[in-house]
């Protein structure tokens, strides 16, 4: 598939997005690179380290996170990514759900929509991606208030099953997954987005909690069956910290771990902080395989 000027092997290659966040508050490296300086001293050090795309967020979508204005998202990334894209030859995706900043973003020199909503929360997001014939990652999320087991229970319901005679302890999250990526899918085809431009992500650590989050690490292969290239997003997340009952910064050896997994599960594109580490553990893997 091309994102932007660039070819990108989705079959046979394996690519590292590097996360710059953009944020006060991000849960990781909130204020680390907020100003223009530090974000493009730490873009040169990503794409160095390996990284293929810089993925530009301005609003933390970390547990239980504030949302901010569209002009408030628009002032801190706009800046940022128009002197990325004046200084360095890489790919710019933007992290965003909305569609007036994704159209903002656009105009300033990112070729990808990294939307964790999957073109659900935003009616226009699609249609902007569309006209621009730019790519875009669907995540997978959900309403928190909505019950995966529960949405399950009622499906079966429907079909007349007893619902007492079924074992909770055998639902598993990732046909819910598949399910809600089908309609993401379906959002942006109907919006005439290309096939060829779509990236699913199984969205870990949203709408989740650790078992479930787990159990999709486990199956990631299932979401290849969907018929576009997976991107796995895991870099510090909470389901390494409760695992290893570790603090954010002290994920890395659990971040690698992940990103192994997603190589060998199928992943084309894995999304960290940690550009070199993850890119080492991540070339070494594809050698094995």
């Amino acid at each position: 598939m091309f994102i932007g000027n660039k070819e990108f092997d989705t079959e046979n290659n394996v690519y590292i997005m590097g996360i710059l966040n953009c944020t006060p508050d991000s849960f990781s490296d909130g204020g680390e690179f907020n100003n223009i300086d530090k974000a493009l001293f730490h873009t040169e050090k990503m794409i160095k380290d390996g990284a293929s795309i810089i993925d530009v967020g301005g609003e933390s979508t970390r547990p239980g996170y504030t949302k901010i204005s569209e002009e408030e998202e628009t002032e801190r990334i706009i800046p940022i990514i128009e002197k990325i894209n004046a200084n360095f030859d890489t790919v710019i995706s933007v992290d965003t759900y909305k569609s007036v900043v994704a159209k903002e973003a656009i105009k300033a020199g990112a070729s990808l929509v990294n939307d964790i909503w999957g073109c659900k929360y935003d009616k226009q997001m699609a249609e902007i991606i569309a006209e621009n014939n730019i790519a875009c990652c669907l995540m997978h999320n959900r309403d928190i208030e909505v019950n995966p087991y529960e949405t399950y229970l009622d499906k079966l319901n429907e079909n007349n099953t007893n619902i007492s005679e079924i074992n909770s302890e055998k639902y598993d999250i990732i046909d819910e997954v598949l399910s809600d990526l089908k309609g993401s899918i379906e959002i942006a085809i109907n919006a005439g987005i290309s096939k060829d431009k779509i990236i699913l992500d199984p969205g870990i650590g949203f709408a989740k909690n650790y078992e479930q989050n787990l159990s999709v690490m486990k199956n990631l292969e299932r979401i290849k069956e969907l018929g576009y290239p997976v991107l796995l997003g895991t870099s510090r997340k909470s389901m390494i910290g409760l695992a290893l009952n570790l603090p954010k910064e002290e994920r890395l050896e659990g971040t690698i771990a992940t990103s192994v997994m997603g190589v060998v599960k199928g992943c084309s594109f894995i999304r960290v902080h940690d550009v070199l580490e993850n890119k080492r553990a991540v070339d070494m893997t594809k050698l094995i395989l």
